[in-house]
């Protein structure tokens, strides 16, 4: 009998885990995987870690599920206390979800209705502007905002047309032979600021950012002062701005936010991945001082709702995972072991024929490969290479899950691996990540 479930490859069934713990992932055919990925940067504190479990287990035995929108558990209340209170109080309110896909949303939405309850309504405004090679989110809404190519194709005719998309910020490709950094920001701030002025200044809601991209542009940072200089067009606009860290936030990149590493605060900021650890389905919305003032003065509700929002298990295993990474000072070792695992990344693999580019922050890091080094020509997306190296590491001789990402050059081509490791990592677990690693290209590309 053929299976029933829903592959992300139809006639393809993914390994079987039977088991997971710490670092490893245990398949049913006797492999033991070495998830260097987290899953999608999900995992930052491994597999079955037993205070995590044993929080879920209490909230169990209090409550299982409540409406949200009629009732409140103590564990929403601390995650969201927990959230604001890091921000030192400039995100001042917290709407709990269950995915970045639905934070996304939700930001979509806030930022729409706050322009409607000004004092002084603006009707007008219904744009947003994102960046090309972006992602956030794969719902009609979250899709629309997103500039991924492959995965917006089947479904441009039905998304929304209220998004445009300027430039990424991707110094590696787009910034030019003798730019300096603040030649290249100022250059991509003239882009916004005509993209407002050709859609309509006064009619755009908000810029939508990666703080650091993902998988569909592979771990870039930004470069010093660029989202400062974006803010800046917003503000002179009155335009919000929105920072989508589901990937990058929560620890990833070495603080909490990752948006405090670079001098500047968003008026709406979304977070998933790592606020749970993979323990529960859970994402969150934080939304700044301004915008809540003018929903306070306005109708005072959010026009908006799910029927899982601020699920009590989900709450609890988020509570649980950031007192285990508090409690465990695991926020210095993501910066520590970052640094190791980035320079390792280099120093093993950054003269390799075919590795173009290595960067990162944190514990999130990415491989680019390409064709031809000294012109940074990627790859055709039909050699499948990255896909490739994610399916070599599977193979028992290897053992160890990568992410991999495609359409990073143009949105078509360009292949990159991603390394997002548990932030309990060890120096040693660094180095075998990377041998592993190491061999799984030279397997697929030649030494």
């Amino acid at each position: 009998m053929a299976p029933s479930v829903l592959y992300s490859k139809i006639d393809t069934r993914p390994p079987e885990i039977l088991r997971s713990q710490g670092h490893y992932l245990e398949t049913s055919d006797g492999r033991a995987i070495f998830d260097a990925s987290g899953g999608a940067a999900v995992a930052c504190l491994g597999h079955n870690d037993p205070r995590v479990k044993q929080a879920i287990m209490e909230q169990l035995d209090k409550a299982a599920y409540v409406y949200s929108p009629f009732f409140t558990v103590p564990a929403a209340e601390e995650i969201a206390s927990f959230l604001t209170d890091s921000t030192n109080g400039a995100m001042s309110k917290v709407f709990i979800v269950s995915s970045g896909t639905e934070a996304i949303e939700a930001a979509l939405k806030m930022a729409r209705q706050y322009f409607t309850e000004l004092p002084k309504p603006q009707l007008q405004r219904t744009k947003f502007i994102a960046r090309r090679q972006s992602y956030h989110g794969n719902t009609l809404g979250s899709l629309a905002v997103g500039g991924h190519k492959a995965r917006r194709a089947v479904y441009e005719p039905i998304l929304a047309a209220s998004t445009s998309h300027v430039s990424p910020c991707y110094p590696y490709r787009d910034k030019r032979e003798g730019e300096s950094d603040a030649e290249y920001v100022a250059r991509l701030a003239e882009e916004l600021e005509n993209e407002f002025q050709r859609v309509g200044a006064d009619r755009v809601c908000a810029f939508v950012a990666e703080t650091m991209s993902g998988t569909t542009l592979g771990c870039v940072a930004a470069v010093p002062g660029y989202l400062k200089a974006m803010k800046e067009v917003c503000d002179h606009h009155g335009a919000l701005l929105v920072l989508d860290e589901v990937m990058s936030g929560m620890g990833r990149t070495g603080t909490l936010h990752a948006w405090e590493q670079e001098g500047v605060v968003p008026d709406l900021q979304t977070v998933a991945k790592g606020l749970g650890g993979g323990y529960a389905p859970v994402g969150a919305l934080l939304v700044g001082s301004r915008v809540v003032d003018t929903l306070s003065k306005g109708t005072g509700s959010f026009i908006h709702s799910q029927t899982y929002q601020g699920h009590p298990i989900a709450c609890a295993a988020a509570c649980a995972v950031h007192r285990i990474i508090k409690d465990d000072n695991l926020l210095e070792n993501v910066q520590e072991q970052g640094r190791y695992l980035g320079q390792l990344l280099k120093d093993r693999l950054g003269g390799h024929k075919n590795v173009g580019d290595i960067r990162g922050r944190g514990l999130f890091w990415a491989v680019e490969f390409v064709k031809k080094k000294t012109t940074k020509e990627p790859f055709p997306v039909a050699d499948g290479i990255a896909q490739n190296v994610h399916l070599t590491g599977l193979q028992k001789e290897h053992g160890i899950s990568v992410i991999p990402g495609v359409g990073v050059a143009d949105g078509k081509n360009g292949d990159i691996v991603q390394i997002a490791p548990a932030y309990n990592i060890s120096r040693a677990d660094v180095e075998l990540v990377v041998e592993r690693l190491v061999g799984v290209v030279h397997a697929v590309l030649g030494s």
